[in-house]
């Protein structure tokens, strides 16, 4: 007959229970500090937003050397979003079509400039800002 020792696997039960608890907290406390540095980042992303849309406010007009591209990138944007938005209330009008039967535009993410190839082509003469993005003055 074999002889078992209850209280050493007890002792070793135990053991194993409590490295399992401690591996449990420290992965659960892992992925709470993951999730901290998601939320951090995001914060980091939107401040970033912040910052170029107030440069822009402020400088999209007559932007530094190295800003430059990438404010006429963005005033060339707002001209076309304009015109667009014209011609979609013009064909709104001449088809008599109303808000609720145009399916909306879905809203655009936000992406990273694709390249300084890009910047170039953008238009080179100065175009005012939308009311929108214009910080009101004090």
């Amino acid at each position: 007959m074999a002889f078992f020792d209850f209280d050493s696997i007890k002792d070793k039960a135990r053991d194993l229970a409590q490295t399992g608890v401690s591996k449990s907290k420290q992965i659960g406390e892992i992925a709470k500090l993951n999730l901290a540095n998601v939320s951090e980042e995001d914060t980091i992303k939107k401040a970033y937003i912040e910052i170029g849309k107030l440069y822009y406010a402020e400088r999209g007009m007559a932007p530094e050397a190295a800003y430059t591209a990438l404010c006429e990138k963005i005033t060339a944007a707002k001209v076309n979003i304009e015109e667009n938005r014209n011609r979609i209330e013009e064909i709104k009008a001449e088809g008599g079509i109303s808000d609720a039967e145009v399916i909306p535009a879905p809203a655009a993410p936000m992406v990273e400039d694709a390249s300084a190839e890009e910047a170039k082509d953008a238009p080179k003469a100065p175009v005012e800002p939308l009311a929108e993005d214009v910080p009101p003055q004090e």
